[in-house]
C-alpha cells in the first residue's frame, strides 16, 4: 500500500503458487479506508498479476514489483497502464528470497531496493 497524497492506493499483496493473484490496484479513503475506485494494471493489453510491493512516486506514478520476479512496473494510476518495466538484477545472498521493498527517494531518480532476507539496502539510479 502507498498514499499519492489524497488516497490510498493498494495491492491484494502477492498470491499464493497456485493462484494468478490479483493484477488490481484498489483506491481507498484515508479517513475511512473505504473503497473508491479500482484499475487493472496492463501491460501490452495484458493484465499484469501478482502486484506486490508498492510506492507512490512524487511523480505520480505507482511503482510495483512483481512478486517472485526481478522486476518493478511503473504504472499510471489512473488507467492502470505499464509505462515502464525496470529490470532488477542485484546480487543476494543464496538464502535471500524475493524482491520486495522499493522507495523512491524524492526529487531524484534514484530509488532503495531490497528483498526478503537480503543482507543489503541497495541505492539505485534508473536510467532508460
Amino acid at each position: 500500500m502507498c498514499f499519492d497524497g489524497r488516497r490510498l492506493i493498494m495491492s491484494d499483496g502477492s498470491a499464493d503458487l497456485m493462484s494468478d493473484g490479483s493484477a488490481d490496484l484498489t483506491f481507498r479513503g484515508p479517513v475511512t479506508f473505504a473503497e473508491t475506485g479500482r484499475v487493472t494494471v496492463r501491460r501490452d493489453g495484458e493484465p499484469v498479476r501478482r502486484l506486490n510491493e508498492l510506492d507512490c512516486a512524487e511523480d505520480g506514478t505507482v511503482l510495483a514489483n512483481v512478486w517472485q520476479m526481478d522486476t518493478i512496473e511503473r504504472i499510471a494510476p489512473d488507467t492502470g497502464e505499464v509505462t515502464a518495466e525496470i529490470a532488477v538484477d542485484l546480487p543476494r545472498p543464496a538464502d535471500a528470497d524475493v524482491l520486495n521493498g522499493i522507495a523512491h527517494i524524492p526529487g531524484t531518480d534514484r530509488m532503495y531496493l531490497t528483498g526478503k532476507l537480503w543482507d543489503t539496502l541497495y541505492e539505485v539510479r534508473v536510467t532508460p
